[in-house]
This record gives C-alpha cells, sequence and structure tokens, in this order.
C-alpha cells in the first residue's frame, strides 16, 4: 500500500512538474525523442515526461533590430556610414527554429550585404535623396531571403547616413550658398513688387486728379455758359419789355446815353460820341444842373 502512494506522489510531482502555461504572443516549438512534434500556443498544456521537451520558445510579437553603423561605399567611391533598423515579425515558430542556424545573426549579415550591394549602384547624390527607394528595395528582398526561417520583415528604415565630414562641410556650403541665393530672388521679387505697386499707385493717382481737373473745367465752363445764357436772356427780355411798351425817341437816346456810360467804365480812353447825340447830351446835362440849382 505505502508503495502505491509513493508511487502516485511521484506521478502527481511528475504532472505537476511538466505542466506548462503558454502566455499570449508566446510559441513553444515541441520535440518528442529528438524530433519536431508540434507548437503548443496560448493555454495549458502537459508536456510527456522523458521524451517530450520544450525546444524553443519563440515570441511571435513584432521585433525590432537597430544595427551599428556599417561603412558603405557608393557607385562615385564615397565611403559613408549607414546604421539600419528592421522591423520583423515571426509568422511560423518551426521554420524559425529549424530554418537557420543563429537567425539573428543570419538577419544581421543579411541587412548589411543586402545594403552594400544597394548602395553600390547609387552615386552619393542618389543615396541621399532616395531613402524611401532603399528602404522598399530592402525590405523586399530581406523578406523574400528570410520566408524559409519563418520570419516576416515588415519595414525598413535607414536611420542615419553619415557621409565623409569633408563632403558634409562642401554640403553645407552648398545649402548656405542656395539659401542665400533664394533670399536675394525674394528680396528682388518684393522690391520689384513694391515699385509696381508704387507706379500703379501714381499712375491711378495721376488719373484721377486729371479726371477731377477735367470735371471742374466742365463744371467752370458750364457756370460760365450759364451766366452768359442768363444775362443774354436778361437783355433779350429786357429788349422785349421796352419794345411791347413801344419807346420814343427821348427814351431811345437815354438808352443809348446809358450804354455809353457803361462804355465809358471800361478801358477805352476814347470816346466817339456820334452827332445826333450831342444834342441830347447837352439837354440832359442842362436838366442835370437844372435840378442841382433847384
Amino acid at each position: 500500500m505505502g508503495i502505491v502512494i509513493a508511487v502516485a506522489v511521484v506521478l502527481f510531482i511528475l504532472i505537476i512538474a511538466n505542466i506548462r502555461v503558454v502566455p499570449q504572443a508566446k510559441a513553444y516549438v515541441i520535440e518528442r525523442l529528438g524530433a519536431f512534434s508540434t507548437v503548443w500556443g496560448v493555454g495549458i498544456h502537459v508536456k510527456i515526461p522523458l521524451i517530450e521537451r520544450v525546444a524553443k520558445i519563440v515570441s511571435l510579437k513584432e521585433q525590432v533590430l537597430d544595427y551599428p553603423p556599417q561603412p558603405v561605399i557608393t557607385k562615385d567611391n564615397v565611403t559613408m556610414q549607414i546604421d539600419t533598423v528592421v522591423y520583423f515579425q515571426i509568422t511560423d515558430p518551426k521554420l524559425y527554429t529549424y530554418g537557420v542556424e543563429y537567425p539573428m545573426v543570419a538577419m544581421e549579415t543579411l541587412t548589411a550585404t543586402t545594403l552594400r550591394n544597394i548602395i553600390g549602384d547609387l552615386e552619393l547624390d542618389q543615396t541621399l535623396t532616395s531613402r524611401d527607394v532603399i528602404n522598399t528595395k530592402m525590405r523586399a528582398i530581406l523578406d523574400e531571403v528570410t520566408d524559409p526561417w519563418g520570419i516576416k520583415v515588415n519595414r525598413v528604415e535607414l536611420k542615419n547616413i553619415l557621409p565623409p565630414q569633408d563632403i558634409q562641410s562642401s554640403m553645407e556650403k552648398q545649402m548656405k550658398a542656395e539659401r542665400d541665393r533664394r533670399q536675394a530672388i525674394l528680396q528682388a521679387e518684393g522690391q520689384k513688387k513694391s515699385a509696381i505697386l508704387i507706379a500703379e499707385g501714381e499712375k491711378e493717382s495721376a488719373i484721377l486728379r486729371a479726371d477731377a481737373e477735367k470735371q471742374a473745367a466742365i463744371l467752370k465752363a458750364e457756370g460760365e455758359a450759364q451766366a452768359i445764357l442768363a444775362v443774354q436772356k436778361a437783355t433779350a427780355d429786357a429788349l422785349k419789355i421796352l419794345n411791347e411798351a413801344c419807346p420814343n425817341d427821348q427814351v431811345i437816346k437815354l438808352k443809348s446815353i446809358e450804354a455809353m456810360q457803361n462804355i465809358a467804365n471800361g478801358q477805352a480812353t476814347k470816346i466817339i460820341i456820334p452827332s445826333e447825340m450831342q444834342g441830347l447830351v447837352g439837354m440832359a446835362t442842362g436838366l442835370v444842373e437844372g435840378v442841382k440849382e433847384k
């Protein structure tokens, strides 16, 4: 009886010791008698003692490999330092376990050789301006090569591109010259637009002044014309009234004398009086003197 209990206790301990709980985003690769058996997913599993073993625990999360700067040579023989970041995910734990020895080392070596091959076909300027193209090519090549390893390459990024110091200095000088050129162009365009606006303003101002002077001259001429018309109309009305009153010779002669007085008020220095009016003038003078004596 005691032996049975001892055996039961031993079996219970073995079962407890061989219970495995696989957490989320993990996978256990199981071997049975040295050969691949299965892959455990999330949950509780019991391993057969002495027969089965956990060959590898694989993380199914997306992982990041940040490689140190590596020297690469461009097509125009410029050596630069480039460091790369690779984002990948294990999709097949079995292939990842048995596909390649030391998969992370293989990934690093593959990334370095692929980068050198791509940069070797590009010149310096193309390398500096074609990051997206390089990233896309590297991702496609790495993803294709790592498929038999159970690895999915999601994204590849060139973290830094460091050309030699002398080339960096030349590039900085070139960029400064380009910025100065753009600044000079912007200033010239601003001055040009300012001069155009000033000229347009002066033109519009001159047009407005000329139009105002024109309108003033028109109004002045219209006023003078209306004044002349008013005077002529008054004269015509006076003559009409005078004709309607049937004036005698004495009235007409008196009007002539008034007209002569108006002429005398002008700039003329000599006045010629008709002979027929001289008697009338003398009569009018006598009448005035008579009035004064009274």
